[in-house]
């Protein structure tokens, strides 16, 4: 038998291993160079599904041929649906790239000039639209003090207190 014949079964073992909905961010503080440094780890499947659909634009984010186009949607993508605000201040995300690692896309931003942060509010709707049970987790860290949300669909908003 060919592979194509163990295709169906293969997605479907696939749809058993990935039955939820899930992103991490990760917001480390960063005091020594004032920054905040974010990574969002998605299924790379969602993530393509979602610029999809978002963007009317189909994507492979493993090939390398469309790595630029990829960086770009991304970037838009991330953008639009996570903010930050530390300490009062809505933080400005620059795109620092990203990478696939198994099934899984690490995007990563870094958000300069926060030399201590005491309140870290986030606005977060990354992958919504998927599956009604789709949920953020989200880690933020500063001066080795660790704090961490579950973010459930519909909620989109949080706030940390360091």
């Amino acid at each position: 038998m060919t592979w194509i014949g163990y295709k169906p079964f293969a997605t479907f073992l696939i749809a058993l291993l990935h039955p939820f909905y899930v992103s991490v961010i990760d917001m480390n503080h960063n005091s020594k160079d004032a920054t905040i440094e974010i990574s969002v780890r998605t299924f790379t499947a969602d993530l393509e599904n979602r610029l999809e659909k978002e963007y009317n634009v189909k994507l492979d984010l493993a090939d390398p041929k469309q790595k630029a186009k990829a960086e770009q949607y991304i970037n838009l993508y991330v953008q639009k649906r996570l903010a930050l605000t530390a300490n009062g201040s809505k933080g400005k995300m620059e795109y620092i790239g990203f990478e696939i690692q198994k099934e899984s896309t690490w995007s990563y931003f870094e958000i300069k000039n926060v030399s201590q942060l005491k309140q870290l509010d986030v606005f977060c709707e990354i992958l919504f639209g998927i599956d009604a049970s789709q949920i953020n987790i989200l880690h933020a860290k500063t001066n080795g003090q660790t704090k961490s949300y579950e973010l459930p669909a519909p909620k989109n908003k949080t706030s940390f207190t360091f």
